[in-house]
């Protein structure tokens, strides 16, 4: 894959996964508003985390970091890629199955061990009414995952993209139409949308997979040489994405014992989302079969320059972000979220999370950057020590902070543990070689980035204030438009970034 096919790969993505976090976010906004920060949205929360917690260790994380490479390989070396992937799916459907079936089961245990806070009240039995529900979302959302990975192998990314956004399109009609021409609450409108909109996925990726000629039928597991390997790889991805999931349960486990913290913290663990899906996910996802294929192919120059301009290009869209949900938050948030159920003391409360957040989103994005260069070489284990040691941050700074500043704790935590573990990453990368550097133009372009940058946050400082006393609406479109105007004139002065070469990118893709 060519730099400008990696470019154009990551703006197809990009596109698509920037729909589907527009629509997530409108979905949030109209939660705020039907119901509010509160026991039904703490419980909702706790209850979608469930499925999400698992579909990153059988998913995105482990499954992907483990078949993709293989895939894309196979794909290479055209040795049966097809008989792989159908093993792979056989076996991954057999091991969700057997946990969907135990979690169905055991569900109050997992509520007890996600959120101990909820014992004892009303959320409790809610969230384990709504997490029955919404649990089998994880069987078809991994199986999805994996006819997205071999799409993206393929270099065919547009399908496995947007099938995200059915499942926010299903939830946004739901809560529009089901309460007011059908009655119900609208949370239950919401919660039986989720495993429907896990069914819209796994249709959309299945028939673009067979149109790409990749053929799979359910059948008998095989444990064959190839599923043992993939096995034996996605172990130690699991165990990584595992480490991750805690530090979120941690921080849910210290929310959930402060009033309305678990909405607060996840109302804006969705605003630092977007940025953080339609770049950084991006990214990862267009990068990792792109480093496999030159690592079989021994292009190692080329490696370097597809990791190098993937984070100039990644960073370049980052940090402005990040200076805006630092600088603005509280007036993205009020514009947002302050609506129906939702009032001025939850937006103050989100807005210091975002906030926080937003110290951390470089470090979340560079981590999509810098793990493709241990699982193009198929080594997960490295990512999960580092994973260990980012959780042993993130668990002391959650819960060593929580009695002294409160339910914030687990914002500063999460950052903390971020950069943690981009420092981990880019450190033990040197040992790779050249491959795993970034090269000189990503370093002089980087300091320009940042410079462009604080041009931005002084121009957003300064019109916070001289528009005070304007409509909301108004405000944050002049903040927004501000912003966007200094930093693109600052980048293009001081040599971020060049116009000419974002209108070459789109001349060469068209």
């Amino acid at each position: 894959m060519k730099p400008i096919r990696l470019i154009s790969g990551v703006m197809t993505v990009g596109f698509w996964t920037l729909a589907s976090r527009v629509l997530g976010l409108v979905r949030d906004i109209m939660l705020a508003t039907l119901i509010g920060p509160g026991p039904v949205m703490d419980a909702f929360v706790a209850a979608f985390r469930l499925p999400n917690m698992f579909r990153r260790f059988f998913a995105e994380g482990a499954f992907n970091a483990a078949f993709v490479p293989m895939y894309s390989k196979k794909l290479e070396a055209d040795s049966d890629p097809q008989r792989f992937a159908r093993d792979a799916f056989n076996g991954l459907a057999f091991v969700l199955l057997a946990l969907t079936g135990l979690a169905l089961i055991f569900m109050p245990v997992l509520v007890w061990a996600t959120a101990g806070g909820f014992a004892g009240d009303e959320r409790f039995d809610m969230t384990t009414a709504f997490g029955r529900v919404t649990f089998p979302y994880i069987l078809l959302i991994s199986l999805a995952a994996l006819f997205s990975g071999a799409l993206n192998a393929m270099g065919r990314f547009a399908a496995a993209a947007a099938a995200p956004v059915l499942l926010n399109i299903l939830i946004v009609s739901a809560l529009l139409i089901g309460p007011r021409y059908f009655g119900g609450e609208a949370v239950w409108w919401l919660i039986w949308c989720i495993p429907l909109g896990g069914v819209a996925q796994l249709a959309l990726v299945w028939v673009a997979a067979e149109r790409a000629g990749l053929r799979i039928r359910p059948a008998r597991p095989r444990l064959t040489d190839d599923v043992r390997k993939l096995t034996r790889i996605a172990v130690p991805a699991a165990l990584a994405g595992g480490v991750m999931q805690i530090n979120l349960l941690v921080g849910q486990q210290v929310a959930s014992h402060f009033d309305k913290a678990v909405s607060w913290l996840f109302n804006a663990d969705r605003l630092y989302q977007l940025p953080l899906g339609v770049v950084g996910i991006a990214i990862g996802i267009v990068l990792l079969p792109d480093l496999s294929r030159r690592l079989k192919a021994q292009d190692h120059s080329g490696g370097r320059m597809a990791l190098s301009r993937a984070g100039e290009l990644s960073l370049a869209l980052t940090i402005p972000c990040a200076v805006a949900l630092v600088v603005i938050p509280l007036p993205l948030v009020s514009l947002l979220f302050e609506h129906g159920r939702t009032g001025p003391e939850d937006a103050r409360a989100m807005a210091q999370a975002v906030a926080i957040y937003g110290l951390g989103l470089p470090a979340f994005v560079l981590q999509k950057v810098l793990q493709p260069l241990y699982f193009a070489r198929e080594d997960t284990r490295s990512p999960f020590r580092f994973a260990v040691w980012s959780m042993v941050i993130n668990a002391v700074a959650a819960i060593g902070l929580a009695p002294v500043i409160g339910w914030i704790a687990p914002a500063i935590a999460t950052t903390l543990a971020g950069w943690t573990m981009v420092a981990q990453l880019a450190f033990n990368a040197r040992k790779m070689g050249d491959v795993a550097r970034f090269d000189a133009r990503f370093y002089t372009r980087l300091l320009r980035i940042l410079l462009a940058a604080v041009v931005m946050g002084a121009v957003l400082f300064g019109l916070r204030y001289v528009l005070a006393e304007w409509s909301r609406g108004m405000a944050v479109l002049v903040l927004l438009i501000g912003g966007a105007l200094s930093y693109g004139v600052a980048g293009q002065l001081l040599g971020a970034f060049s116009l000419s070469e974002f209108k070459s990118i789109l001349r060469r893709r068209r």
